[in-house]
């Protein structure tokens, strides 16, 4: 089933807040609640914070955000730059390829520089998450061979 990226309104915050991932994956993704916290501070301390929910069909099945980071504003990357910032799908519907779908979606969206001019785009995992780190491969990422906070950075040029 195609996948769809829609806004985070007043109508769908709740069912955002209510998805979940399995039980061991929670050390790899901050929780929903978290990332609109994060879209928020970012907004309004220079940065830009785009956030979605996945959809297939009606049903919410995740989340994604994004975020365009001017070097004024974060210098972690040494450039203004775009960053897959939080992705998760709900534990009901991994492994469907939603996923991949949201991400390739983002990064479609990425490639347009909405938000400013950037040269790469960059995510982040953690060294336990394989499958992260495969799908962000399949993608087109490429390890930089650089950490942040343990985790470890991908880049790809936009």
């Amino acid at each position: 089933m195609k996948i769809e990226l829609r806004k985070i309104t007043d109508d769908n915050v709740g069912d955002l807040l209510d998805l979940q991932v399995t039980e061991g994956q929670e050390d790899y993704v901050g929780s929903n609640l978290d990332s609109l916290a994060t879209a928020y501070i970012c907004d309004n301390n220079g940065g830009r914070a785009i956030p979605y929910a996945i959809y297939a069909g009606d049903e919410m099945v995740g989340f994604v955000m994004y975020g365009y980071l001017p070097e004024a504003y974060d210098d972690t990357y040494g450039e203004d730059c775009y960053y897959l910032w939080r992705f998760m799908i709900d534990k009901n519907h991994q492994g469907k390829g939603y996923g991949t779908q949201a991400i390739a979606q983002v990064l479609d969206e990425i490639r347009q520089k909405p938000h400013g001019a950037a040269q790469h785009c960059y995510t982040q995992y953690e060294p336990e998450n394989i499958p992260v780190k495969k799908m962000y491969e399949k993608l087109g990422f490429e390890e930089t061979g650089e950490e942040d906070d343990g985790e470890l950075i991908m880049r790809m040029k936009i």
